[in-house]
C-alpha cells in the first residue's frame, strides 16, 4: 500500500508542484490549505508523514506541529513532521526542531526533487 503524505501549504502553486512530484513517486496525497484543515486532515487520515509550512492560515505550522507531538493518540504523536517554510531564522529552526519537527527545509533552498529525498530518508526510519 502506498504511503500517505500530507501536505499542509496554503501556496497553491507551490503545493501543486509538490504534489505532482511526490505522487509521481507513488505516495498517496492529502492536501490542506491552512492550519485547522491540516490538524483535522492528520487525525482522519492518520499519514506517513506531514509536510508542514509555518505561515498558515487559522492556525500555524508552530501550533500545528505542537497538537500533532502532543497528541495523546501515540499513532499521531508519531507521525513524523517535515517542517517546510520560508521562515530561515536560527530560532525559527530551533523552535521547529524543538517541538519535534523531523527535519526543517527552508523553501528557497531545496528543489522538489530535494524534498523528496528528504521525505523517503525520513521515511525509512
Amino acid at each position: 500500500m502506498a504511503k500517505k503524505v500530507l501536505i499542509i501549504e496554503d501556496d497553491k502553486f507551490l503545493r501543486k508542484v509538490l504534489v505532482r512530484k511526490i505522487s509521481a513517486e507513488g505516495y498517496q496525497i492529502v492536501e490542506a490549505t491552512d492550519g485547522e484543515k491540516g490538524l483535522k486532515s492528520v487525525e482522519e487520515e492518520k499519514p506517513d508523514l506531514v509536510l508542514l509550512d509555518l505561515v498558515l492560515p487559522e492556525m500555524n505550522g508552530f501550533e500545528v506541529l505542537a497538537k500533532i507531538k502532543k497528541n495523546p493518540n501515540h499513532m499521531i504523536s508519531k507521525i513524523p513532521v517535515i517542517v517546510l517554510s520560508n521562515l530561515g531564522e536560527e530560532k525559527d529552526i530551533k523552535k521547529g526542531l524543538e517541538l519535534g519537527a523531523d527535519d526543517y527545509l527552508i523553501k528557497a533552498y531545496f528543489t522538489p526533487g530535494e524534498i523528496l529525498k528528504k521525505i523517503e530518508n525520513v521515511l525509512k526510519k
